[in-house]
């Protein structure tokens, strides 16, 4: 018998695209990044072989998009062997409870974020009060409800590694979300920051359509503890990455990354941070 998952964003579809919206981008040999509407999702793997993850998994009714971009990219009946989550905001997390079922995979996610991927407590509302474009006023329609995934999802393990992929780590990375997580591969450098930070102003509707690169702190109407947010940025601008593939926002890699990423870090208060909000407390 299949345990019952719940998926409350089912059916929910939201007006929001950019031009980017259907393309993918091989960042490396083996990490990809696939854009669906306005967030972008990652396959870690090689393609000649059938061993891959996936980064989350986009917005709400998109499901069968990705999983035909997966098997152009990893053949018919292509699989992960497991799914990754950096949080669980309805833009990262949209079809994952059909993605399990018709994968039938493990999903992992950081301990903290278990109560919004278990049915349990929906997220904070959004603060449309921040200032900031036409997406932060119309934040107040995203959707907050937890996606139920049962006995699917499981911890990330404690030690850092990531499941399936034994030369990723996974990095804590709180403040945009209390089980926030990024995942970096020492090897080369090569950092998956989630909403972290972000390479798109994430809030203006203009930019966000036309996908204009510029390295920005987390988006501002879902971040709610601003200093941990602060703290996670200069956590991952100290490992020095050489490439970056941001949940929202092209990829970056190179000087306009280690510049983009050090200024942010440095001047986070002033770039990141709103003037006004309703989470500027914590």
């Amino acid at each position: 018998m299949v345990e019952r998952m719940d998926n409350p964003l089912e059916n929910t579809f939201l007006p929001v695209t950019s031009v980017a919206s259907g393309a993918g981008t091989e960042v490396l040999t083996d990490v990809y990044c696939y854009t669906d509407q306005i967030v972008n999702l990652c396959f870690i793997g090689d393609p000649p072989r059938n061993e891959w993850i996936m980064i989350d998994t986009g917005m709400p009714g998109n499901e069968k998009d990705i999983v035909r971009e997966a098997e152009e990219r990893f053949g018919e009946h292509a699989r992960p062997r497991a799914i990754i989550l950096t949080h669980g905001h309805f833009d990262h997390v949209g079809t994952v409870v059909e993605l399990v079922k018709h994968w039938d995979v493990p999903v992992y996610a950081h301990k903290l974020e278990m109560p919004y991927l278990t049915g349990r407590t929906a997220y904070p509302q959004p603060d449309a009060s921040v200032e900031g474009g036409m997406v932060a006023k119309m934040s107040p329609m995203f959707p907050t409800a937890p996606v139920d995934l049962g006995h699917h999802i499981s911890h990330l393990p404690e030690d850092g590694t990531v499941p399936e992929a034994p030369n990723w780590r996974w990095i804590h990375t709180p403040g945009h979300s209390p089980g926030h997580v990024s995942l970096f591969r020492k090897d080369d450098h090569t950092l998956i920051a989630g909403d972290a930070f972000v390479t798109v102003r994430q809030d203006s509707l203009y930019k966000v359509f036309t996908q204009q690169a510029e390295i920005n702190g987390p988006p501002r109407y879902l971040t709610t503890n601003w200093q941990a947010a602060w703290d996670s940025v200069k956590k991952l601008q100290q490992l020095q990455p050489e490439t970056a593939v941001t949940g929202h926002g092209p990829p970056m890699s190179g000087t306009a990354l280690a510049q983009g990423l050090r200024k942010l870090a440095n001047e986070f208060e002033t770039l990141a941070v709103p003037d006004h909000g309703r989470y500027l407390d914590h």
